[in-house]
């Protein structure tokens, strides 16, 4: 690039023409990015420090090309990058990307608008309504979650976020029925299983509730890991009768460590008998429930007080994108509304509108619901549905294929596109071992360090009840038949090897 160009993109850091030339640049350099995404380790292999080492003390004090600034990417950036979007990607849950979806994300990010109340951009608040509605309608949740009754939705970015903000409702409107004050804080008792995701202690730590007041309820293999009925009461019962107050209580549709789905109707029911706030994180599985053949899962999400889903895991929707709604919008906006004179305005002030500042912790707000939209609108209904029983499918045939050989275990039976298994247990007993579930926790750990130092595939593992089992998540959009198939034959190759190798020793060790 000749000074002049140098020069007036200084001048004009948003001149189009020149955004046009570079815009193209990066869209052909992310389009060969998946050409060639299989060539990369899906696990990054750097060691820490890699980029501090490689990058230079100071920024730059003059312009440099896109060129340079790509090169460097290509060079620097991407060996240092867990590629979530490769097709071998199997660990965690997916956040799987899409056309449909990177467009709305260069539209949100070119009108860049900061949608904090009505005013502000009214179609972003909107739009959101709009699509929030739409996937309701999807989901089949109760017309109470809609705006047309007194609910409503707002898109968060995470499943933490709408926590935070659900259990700040709770919490307000508790003290208020109550009429207690600040310290009685202490009193408050959130309740949850141990399968719950992590974040909701987190969320409990902001909002603060004692940790000590988290009863993370203990659930068993032989129960599929649901949350107990009898547990819950049990729990809710001895805390009434030590004066404690229980305020929030978490259910998991697909929760993270094996997809397990809690029974919402009876807990609800339970909650609801003591007053009790009952909020449903579908985070990973909600997505699933727009196919009819799944949305019994959803069975007694009407007890519910609020829900909430992430399309950014697997709704061809990336980071960052939370959908929540709530039964009451009072709820919310009674705990996080403020309304400063910067802000009045008239639509606002006749309570014409939505005002999504007070839905959140944030003032500033991204036009999410745009790229929500362009994924809706780019593949339909159908097109989801496609995707998500594709990726059921081949997860079915996995874990068809594992239960079918003796050398494996499924631990829990599937209900998504996620299979957990382990190497089996069974196998311990033919060399021998006294403890048959510490070997196949160390074989199941060992193969696994196997596996994804290939650098072809990447899983990760939970253990539940002392039990090491590794998840195979399915869902990356690239992943095909041909990536699951290669998967199961090394899941095989490797297994065999190890217990081959494991086999020659083991006498040595008795």
């Amino acid at each position: 690039m000749g000074s002049h160009n140098e020069t007036s993109s200084m001048m004009n850091p948003l001149e189009p023409e020149e955004f046009r030339r570079q815009a193209h640049l990066v869209v052909d350099f992310i389009a060969d990015y998946y050409s060639n995404i299989e060539k990369y380790p899906v696990c990054s292999q750097v060691e820490p420090g890699y980029l501090t080492k490689s990058m230079p003390k100071s920024a730059p004090l003059k312009p440099e090309p896109i060129e340079t600034i790509l090169q460097d990417v290509q060079k620097h950036i991407i060996p240092g990058i867990t590629h979530w979007q490769s097709p071998g990607f199997f660990g965690y849950f997916q956040t799987n990307a899409s056309t449909g979806n990177f467009l709305g994300e260069m539209l949100l990010t070119g009108f860049n608008t900061v949608g904090f109340n009505w005013l502000a951009s009214p179609a972003a608040t909107e739009l959101e309504m709009i699509v929030t509605e739409w996937i309701l309608d999807l989901l089949q949740l109760p017309k109470s979650f809609s705006f047309s009754s007194n609910g409503g939705g707002v898109i968060h970015g995470s499943t933490c976020e709408s926590f935070v903000c659900t259990l700040i409702a709770a919490r307000e409107k508790k003290l208020k029925q109550y009429g207690a004050e600040r310290g009685d804080l202490c009193k408050l008792v959130v309740y949850c299983s141990d399968q719950t995701h992590f974040s909701l202690q987190k969320a409990c730590q902001v909002v603060g509730i004692s940790p000590n007041n988290v009863r993370s309820i203990q659930t068993k293999k032989s129960a599929n890991f649901q949350l107990s009925p009898d547990a819950l009461l049990t729990a809710i019962e001895s805390d009434v009768r030590a004066g404690l107050i229980p305020l929030y209580l978490c259910l998991t549709l697909g929760t993270t460590p094996t997809t397990a789905v809690d029974p919402l109707l009876i807990l609800s029911e339970i909650a609801q008998r003591y007053h009790i706030w009952t909020h449903v994180d579908a985070a990973y599985a909600g997505s699933a429930c727009i196919c009819p053949e799944f949305r019994h899962f959803l069975d007694g999400v009407e007890g519910a007080t609020s829900f909430s889903f992430n399309p950014h895991k697997w709704f061809l929707t990336t980071l960052d994108c939370c959908c929540l709604w709530v039964k009451d919008q009072t709820d919310l906006t009674n705990a996080l509304s403020n309304d400063p004179e910067l802000l009045k305005n008239k639509a606002s002030d006749t309570k014409q509108v939505v005002d999504y500042k007070n839905w959140q912790i944030a003032l500033s707000r991204r036009f999410r619901a745009m790229k929500l939209w362009m994924v809706l609108r780019s593949y339909g209904v159908i097109g989801l549905q496609q995707v998500i029983r594709k990726h059921v499918k081949l997860a079915q045939r996995l874990e068809a294929q594992l239960s079918a050989d003796s050398n494996f275990e499924v631990v829990v039976p599937r209900n998504f596109a996620t299979v957990c298994f382990r190497v089996s247990p069974l196998m311990a007993l033919t060399t021998g071992s006294t403890n048959e579930d510490d070997l196949a926790n160390h074989l199941t750990r060992t193969l696994l360090e196997s596996l994804n130092e290939t650098g072809l595939v990447y899983m990760t593992h939970a253990v539940m009840e002392g039990i090491y089992v590794i998840r195979v998540a399915i869902g990356a959009t690239l992943t095909d038949d041909k990536h699951v198939n290669m998967l199961w034959d090394m899941i095989q190759d490797h297994a065999s090897g190890l217990l081959a190798k494991y086999a020659e020793v083991t006498p040595q060790l008795n």
